[in-house]
């Protein structure tokens, strides 16, 4: 009886953008043409630190996401020019922004092969933030979308943002496994409320996604490849 239990399917999320998907090579690329339009005014660096900051700022206001990305870079070339932006500059920001609600859908190596294989054994989950329909827009083009029970496009992923997800999913805590390429919003919320947290890192990583600690924990674990979850399901 026990045992019947156990082959309760658990629930496995995985992250979408840099887990699924390519993403973040193309907002460093969006970032590169911001930082060429405005190379006069300060250095790279300079204005890459300026988008960030008003990125954290509006989070609260804005949320995650291109079209919230595109709104900070607004408010940055603002501040880069002391207002006196002309609406031509505006037109090319906003320009960057529809470019990247436009970018094609790479997946990442092995993706479709291990949902594949864990179909039917596991209910599959996506949890990402980001813009609604910029993420259903992916997942379709994907053509992923059959293989998962449910999509959970989050405002933030906190404790509580990942309890009411599985509240919704009628999942505990104790049979949950959030797969993702972010420690801070991927493994340790879901850590804190007693899940399993699966790193899987993206050769490049958002600045607000990172921590300056290592984890330790009985429940964290760090694959390289999609392919090594069947080492340690």
């Amino acid at each position: 009886m026990d045992k019947n239990k156990k082959k309760k399917k658990k629930t496995i999320a995985f992250d979408a953008d840099d887990t699924l998907w390519h993403n973040e090579p193309y907002f460093d690329e969006a970032q590169a043409k911001f930082c060429e339009l405005f190379q006069d005014f300060a250095s790279k660096q300079e204005i890459l630190q300026l988008i960030l900051n008003h990125q954290v700022k509006n989070l609260p206001l804005y949320g995650f996401g291109i079209k919230a990305f595109t709104l900070s870079m607004i408010e940055a070339a603002l501040e880069l020019t002391n207002h006196q932006i002309n609406g031509n500059a505006i037109e090319k920001i906003i320009g960057i922004g529809k470019d990247l609600l436009q970018k094609p859908v790479e997946l990442l190596p092995n993706v479709t092969e291990v949902l594949e294989q864990l179909k039917g054994k596991y209910k599959l989950v996506v949890a990402t933030k980001g813009d609604l329909k910029d993420q259903h827009r992916k997942l379709h083009d994907s053509g992923l979308g059959a293989y998962f029970h449910h999509i959970e496009v989050m405002s933030d992923k906190t404790d509580l943002d990942y309890t009411k997800m599985l509240n919704r999913l009628e999942c505990e805590a104790k049979d949950f496994i959030m797969i993702g390429n972010s420690l801070k919003s991927d493994v340790l919320p879901v850590l804190n409320i007693g899940g399993t947290g699966i790193h899987i890192p993206y050769h490049t990583t958002w600045e607000y996604e990172k921590i300056d600690f290592e984890i330790q924990h009985e429940n964290f674990k760090s694959i390289s490849n999609l392919t090594e979850l069947f080492e340690i399901l």
